[in-house]
């Protein structure tokens, strides 16, 4: 495998991590500011009521995008194993 053949696959699976991941992490990001943002103006400190929202919103984003992240994974994963054929690895 040549040096660009890597640096393309190296690319593209930062690519789909980034992808993958940017769903839930953004959910999550909004859902814990807009937490935090109602404890700084009620002026509740209780740690625990971030986390249900959180995980709340995490499940739900999950559920909805679930089945194309699956997707994009398996597609990249067949597309990794089809390069590995074609250059001759078993």
């Amino acid at each position: 495998m040549a040096d660009i053949d890597l640096v393309a696959l190296m690319h593209a699976t930062f690519l789909l991590a980034a992808r993958l991941a940017g769903p839930p992490l953004l959910a999550t990001l909004a859902v814990g500011v807009a937490v935090s943002l109602l404890q700084a103006v009620t002026q509740i400190n209780e740690s625990t009521l971030g986390f249900v929202p959180k995980a709340i919103a995490l499940a739900a984003v999950l559920a909805l995008t679930g089945a194309s992240m699956v997707g994009a994974l398996e597609d990249y994963t067949r597309g990794v194993f089809d390069r590995l054929i074609a250059i001759g690895g078993t």
